[in-house]
């Protein structure tokens, strides 16, 4: 539906819904809302090719509609937005089974994809209340950190100057995979596509700190059927 386009004009619940959820960006900023991200800068870094005049707008119209609540400097999904979950959820699972495959390369931020890791870090099983993971693209300069301060993980492409506990290593294209649950963690630590470094203690727990993207199971099982539907 255009930027223009107030409304689909047929009496119909699918046309209602599309009037509310059709215009670009919205299923994406409700993804991150249903995933957690109650904060407009956290909702803008996690969306880097929309602008934050169209994001003020979406969240507006969210609003309006009743999906969505400003509470504070928070945005808290309504009983309403919530309710969207399985259907948004639904259609990744579409899109993992008939849509996804190899990783276009336009379509992998290094930037992007430590920013969705950070917020699904488990490591709870590590010593003391700080924690650093340094991150390493063998094919990205940049360098980033992810610093969990008693449960509250930021990151940071300048060095914190704390040490570091364990050191994640990957090219960017493997560990989007590995993140989606294209690539499982062991086997990419196997063929070296995916590397631990630091203490033993603490890199044996990496498999289970690295908690994958909610849409990984989807993507687990889209696999898995694809791979009972070869002909022995």
């Amino acid at each position: 539906m255009s930027e223009t386009t107030q409304s689909y004009g047929q009496y119909c619940p699918i046309s209602r819904a599309l009037d509310v959820l059709g215009d670009r960006w919205s299923l994406l900023i409700l993804r991150d809302l249903l995933l957690g991200t109650t904060r407009f800068n956290d909702l803008a870094r996690g969306l880097p090719g929309l602008s934050r005049s169209l994001l003020t707008k979406r969240l507006r119209q969210f609003e309006r509609s009743g999906l969505i609540e400003k509470l504070g400097t928070n945005y808290v999904m309504t009983d309403s937005g919530r309710e969207l979950e399985p259907i948004l959820f639904g259609l990744g699972a579409w899109g993992a089974r008939w849509t996804f495959g190899e990783p276009d390369p336009r379509e992998l931020d290094a930037d992007l994809l430590v920013w969705w890791m950070h917020t699904r870090l488990d490591t709870s099983s590590f010593p003391g209340k700080r924690q650093v993971l340094a991150v390493r693209f063998t094919d990205d300069i940049r360098r980033y950190w992810i610093v969990i301060e008693a449960g509250d993980p930021s990151v940071c492409s300048a060095d914190p100057g704390y040490p570091v506990d364990v050191t994640i290593t990957s090219d960017v294209g493997s560990l989007y995979e590995v993140w989606l649950g294209r690539i499982p963690v062991a086997h990419a630590q196997r063929t070296g596509l995916l590397q631990f470094s630091g203490p033993p203690a603490l890199t044996r727990r990496m498999p289970s700190v690295l908690r994958l993207s909610p849409i990984a199971p989807y993507t687990e099982s889209a696999y898995d059927a694809r791979l009972s539907s070869v002909p022995a």
